[in-house]
């Protein structure tokens, strides 16, 4: 998965005032698997949705195993101008001289796509069809290097469409920029090593070299001579998620790096690429989309929505209030106002808005989960609410087959009643769903650790430790070191990855404090003994996958009490704190087994 660390900072970042006051309702559009949102006209939402089922259907075609539908449904808001835009996510104009034509966020439980339709010309395009591959990859992969994904995206990003044929991997101003800088290219072995750290991924210039060259590659390994039209490509990819150590895949495939490299330089000087063409892909009628205009309360709910994900709380508030007043029957308003409240830290009154908005509007998945986990019965140990916890779950995913969260707490719930088979069949099924998020390897390495399967167990540790970086890392270390050596493969190590000049700090959470540097604060308590930490200038926090509060509600500062908590911090002399903390990470640790059977 991508890094999940929090930064606190966004929470902090400033917002512009209440935007739509006197704006007139949206219009929705929907085709057959897309949703979009304006202020401007029918027509141009329909072309919107138009063009995402065109990429869609393309994508079918040429991964016809790839599953398209992912458990945090997508909403497309097509702003009319940049005014609106920048209404919608202020936060993205806060660099000076940025001007967004279109963003793209995707989180556990919803994915939002915003595109200007002044703007909405090839680069906008190309901005949010990225993203949009981006997505589609993860959800059918379960590691993919930096370079493969990049070059992923850029490839089928670029799409053209033709009246009666679409070409893939048509030519961009990635080709112009390699012969403008007129520079040998990366050698492959370093471009298959570049991580979110490496200096490719953070140097603006050499962000959009790397971008281009991974663009390159990936077209040379699809369409470039002997390849097949992608089939090499499909075998080392196939590789890949077999578990197969990348470098070696890569030259069994492909041949030597020096091969491959004196290759791809003389393919990206050529004068010209060729495109994989579709001939006649399939086409959408416009017409046939429906096309309605919401109600002003519906407009505030779901512009509320879209400021609550993207954390603009203020703005968050506005809408939901004013949606509310507008029509206190709408479930989607009372959400929100839940998610509101348990950001608040009120989880009383956030459970009791969840169980309003699923009264109201039954289709609602994330409240039925959230009332779920926010149940009593969801910590109990009487089996007669146990019935009724999995049942709510149960309810969960007959409204959301594909959420996987679900899927866990099946599977926590099992291993709390000790029926380990049942949690590695709800936990492989979750992996199966989000293939990219290493949390969930790693838990299904800890449920075949508690079943004695210690082999599979390491394998599992073993390939997460190897691919990712900080929490997910870590853990996946955690798991390996308490497997017998005599069980993990003979003469391996895996150490922790740990920030750079820090000591370690282990204990159990006691309080957290919100907020800027100066008001944060965290303590671990260690037996009798506690150690307090303030914030680092640079900081960052990671947790366990398996927690329900998931990516987006999740908060360092409320709900965590008691959990395993490692400390990263740099030691200062100061009688109040032990340091200031690089890196937190926070483990939500298996269950203890029942001692006896629990009484009805």
């Amino acid at each position: 998965m991508k890094p999940k660390f929090v930064c606190l900072l966004l929470c902090l970042f400033a917002t512009t005032g209440y935007a739509f006051g006197g704006e007139k309702p949206w219009i929705e559009v929907r085709s057959p698997h897309f949703r979009v949102l304006t202020n401007a006209g029918g027509g141009e939402a329909r072309e919107v949705a138009r063009e995402f089922e065109e990429f869609r259907a393309l994508m079918a075609i040429r991964y016809p195993t790839f599953r398209l539908e992912s458990g945090a449904p997508l909403l497309i808001f097509a702003a009319r101008d940049e005014e609106t835009a920048k209404a919608l996510n202020p936060n993205l104009w806060k660099t000076k001289g940025e001007k967004y034509a279109s963003y793209y966020s995707h989180s556990w439980e919803k994915q939002y796509a915003m595109l200007r339709l002044d703007t909405w010309v090839r680069e906008s395009q190309v901005n949010v069809f990225y993203d949009y591959a981006q997505m589609l990859l993860s959800l059918n992969t379960r590691w993919v290097p930096t370079w493969l994904s990049v070059g992923f995206d850029e490839f089928y990003s670029f799409t053209r469409y033709q009246e009666n044929q679409a070409l893939i991997g048509a030519p961009s101003e990635r080709l112009l920029l390699l012969k403008l800088l007129a520079r040998p290219t990366i050698p492959v072995e370093v471009m298959l090593d570049v991580n979110t750290r490496s200096p490719y991924m953070h140097d603006e210039t050499e962000v959009y070299r790397f971008r281009a060259e991974a663009w390159a590659l990936f077209h040379y390994l699809t369409l470039g001579p002997d390849m097949e039209d992608g089939k090499k490509l499909d075998q080392f990819f196939g590789k890949l998620q077999d578990g197969a150590d990348q470098k070696t895949a890569f030259q069994q495939v492909f041949g030597s790096f020096k091969s491959v490299d004196a290759a791809l330089q003389k393919y990206v000087e050529r004068f010209t690429m060729r495109s994989l063409i579709v001939k006649n892909p399939p086409r959408f009628n416009e017409k046939d989309f429906s096309t309605r205009t919401m109600t002003m309360a519906e407009t505030q709910a779901e512009l509320g929505g879209y400021h609550l994900w993207s954390r603009d709380w203020d703005n968050a508030r506005d809408y939901v209030r004013d949606a509310l007043n507008n029509d206190p029957n709408l479930g989607l308003a009372h959400e929100e106002q839940g998610f509101l409240y348990l950001y608040d830290g009120k989880d009383a009154e956030a459970l009791k808005e969840f169980t309003e908005a699923l009264a109201k509007d039954k289709s609602l998945y994330l409240s039925q989960f959230f009332k779920t986990m926010m149940s009593s019965q969801a910590t109990s140990d009487a089996r007669a609410d146990q019935s009724i916890f999995r049942q709510g779950l149960t309810d969960t995913l007959n409204l959301n087959l594909q959420f996987a969260p679900a899927f866990i707490q099946l599977s926590w719930l099992a291993v709390r009643q000790n029926d380990l088979k049942t949690a590695l069949n709800y936990a492989t099924r979750a992996e199966a769903l989000e293939p990219s998020r290493a949390g969930y390897h790693t838990y299904t390495g800890q449920i075949l650790f508690r079943m004695g399967r210690y082999q599979e167990a390491a394998e599992h540790a073993r390939y997460v430790a190897q691919r990712w970086l900080t929490t997910d890392h870590n853990e996946a270390v955690d798991l390996w070191n308490s497997i017998p050596a005599t069980q993990r493969p003979a003469g391996e190590t895996l150490v922790e990855d740990r920030p750079k000049d820090t000591e370690r700090a282990e204990g159990v959470m006691k309080e957290a404090t919100c907020g800027d540097r100066k008001q944060w604060s965290l303590t671990i308590a260690q037996g009798d003994r506690s150690v307090s930490f303030r914030q680092a200038e640079k900081f960052r926090w990671g947790f366990s996958d398996t927690f329900w509060y998931g990516q987006n509600h999740i908060r360092i500062c409320h709900g965590l009490e008691g959990k395993r908590t490692i400390a990263y911090y740099k030691p200062s002399s100061s009688k109040d704190s032990a340091g200031d903390a690089v890196e937190v990470e926070v483990r939500n640790e298996l269950p203890a087994p029942p001692a006896k059977s629990p009484a009805d």
